[in-house]
């Protein structure tokens, strides 16, 4: 079997919730993104083109910092990595963290929390920063997902 690592960011808590079953239900090390400046509620404000979120956004170089690092990356076969989509796709600071990580060879298992949107072609963006990974579409989940569904999702992709 695989070993696997689950890989999140959360700004909200939709996606650690989810991320910390999923590492449950398969028994995989929890590794949570954290920037460096923490995200306010105004940060967040979609609705606001001046709001931080909203500027990262727009700008497809921004990369937000992250507090730390995974120090122990090549012990991993599949990183399960999620997220909140934001603007369609995955947010900035997953940009920061796969740039600052070697994924040569690796399994990447995108996984996102969304208020409407879908996972759309996020996989693209992400096998573009980790060429020499094999990305996988991934999927969506809704903040009520099972242990169970997190668990039949994952298994496909630890044998």
């Amino acid at each position: 079997m695989k070993k696997a690592l689950v890989a999140y960011f959360s700004a909200t808590g939709v996606t650690k919730r989810i991320a910390e079953m999923l590492g449950e239900a398969i028994d995989a090390k929890v590794f949570e993104i954290v920037p460096k400046q923490m995200y306010t509620k105004a940060d967040l404000d979609w609705t606001n083109e001046d709001s931080r979120s909203s500027q990262e956004m727009k700008d497809k170089d921004c990369r937000p910092e992250i507090e730390s690092r995974v120090h122990d990356m090549e012990k991993y076969d599949v990183v399960f990595l999620g997220f909140p989509i934001w603007w369609y796709r995955e947010p900035s600071i997953i940009d920061t963290f796969i740039e600052q990580h070697n994924f040569d060879g690796k399994i990447i298992v995108p996984f996102a929390t969304s208020g409407g949107s879908e996972i759309g072609d996020t996989y693209k963006n992400i096998q573009k920063l980790a060429p020499k990974a094999k990305v996988e579409k991934g999927k969506l989940f809704e903040a009520g997902c099972s242990m169970e569904k997190l668990k039949q999702c994952a298994e496909k992709y630890l044998k």
